[in-house]
């Protein structure tokens, strides 16, 4: 899979944020040249065993003359860069507007006007299908988002497959699921993002855990490595993918209260002490979209690509945990 990437020019946007860096992390094994894009003005030390070119790009995407100056000779671009708060979003229609659809629309602009084919993959939320009612949940279930943010992001979808299928390039999205796990940058600032990486850090500091309501709805959790491995698997087998997108899961679904109990019982594992667990009411502000059940069936994507989740949800709890306490 890392052998497609070979003497390729990637840019990856949000390349210092969890996922981004990550991506960055694999492909700085191969012979490329990599194009780190972010606001943030994070400094890149070399990487273990790195054999790729790297470059850092600082600069906010909602400026639009940015594309002109970096995408001149890019391949390959992994885009995720994005506000990811649905309550940010809700409390602020036109900046999230700003920031998760109008930099994509300028990036196909201006490959338009100069006629650049970079292949694009895109990161989406399987939170864009709305309250879904079917389980499992694929491509076939019909999109009706509830939030400004998802509202967005599908908005930015149909940018992505319009550059595909209307201007002849490559491009494939991936709608996530709740994704969780030790990323390769900094941590995400949206509190309603990384529910399950929070509650880790929580319990590792001996606080109480609290579950709103009874907890029962269900999520699809999936473990950080098996994502990027779906981006790169996406960007090598394009031909495959193109135009189109996939939803993102391990295809099992467990409550949010025995996720909640599962890491108190992997933490009190490996600390020996009790993790308190407790019941609250749901806060009256708690987003509609908060209210689902949700399992991902992948198959689509695992037929096209051979790709399928390998990590399962106490494993990736275990790294996790693992991880922190080697961070601390």
């Amino acid at each position: 899979m890392l052998s497609y990437y070979k003497d390729k020019t990637i840019l990856i946007t949000g390349g210092t944020g969890n996922l981004g860096a990550l991506i960055v992390k694999a492909l700085s094994q191969v012979s490329c040249k990599i194009i780190v894009l972010d606001k943030e003005k994070d400094a890149w030390a070399p990487l273990p065993g790195q054999l790729a070119e790297m470059s850092m790009q600082c600069a906010d995407i909602r400026d639009g003359g940015i594309w002109a100056k970096v995408l001149k000779e890019v391949d390959i671009i992994f885009h995720c860069a994005a506000q990811t708060s649905t309550y940010v979003a809700n409390e602020n229609l036109v900046a999230d507007l700003a920031i998760n659809v109008q930099p994509l629309v300028a990036l196909i602009e201006t490959c338009q006007k100069h006629n650049w084919k970079p292949d694009i993959i895109f990161s989406g939320t399987v939170t864009e299908a709305g309250l879904t009612t079917q389980l499992p949940v694929n491509e076939h279930v019909k999109d009706q988002p509830v939030t400004v943010y998802d509202i967005n992001k599908l908005t930015a979808e149909k940018y992505v497959q319009y550059y595909s299928r209307q201007m002849g390039r490559r491009s494939v999205i991936l709608r996530l699921a709740n994704l969780y796990g030790p990323g390769g940058g900094r941590t995400s600032r949206s509190a309603d993002r990384g529910i399950l990486n929070m509650m880790v850090r929580k319990a590792l500091k001996g606080e109480a855990l609290s579950i709103y309501g009874d907890g029962d709805f269900l999520r699809d959790y999936i473990y950080m490595d098996d994502v990027v491995n779906a981006f790169l698997m996406a960007g090598a087998k394009i031909d495959q993918v193109n135009g189109n997108y996939y939803v993102l899961g391990t295809g099992e679904g467990h409550s949010i209260k025995k996720m909640v109990h599962m890491v108190a019982e992997e933490v009190k594992n490996k600390r020996g002490s009790e993790v308190e667990v407790g019941h609250v009411p749901a806060p009256e502000n708690l987003s509609p979209i908060e209210s689902r059940n949700f399992v991902a069936d992948s198959l689509s994507f695992k037929e096209k690509t051979g790709w399928y989740a390998e990590v399962n949800l106490r494993e990736g709890i275990n790294r996790t945990i693992d991880y922190f306490l080697e961070e601390k």
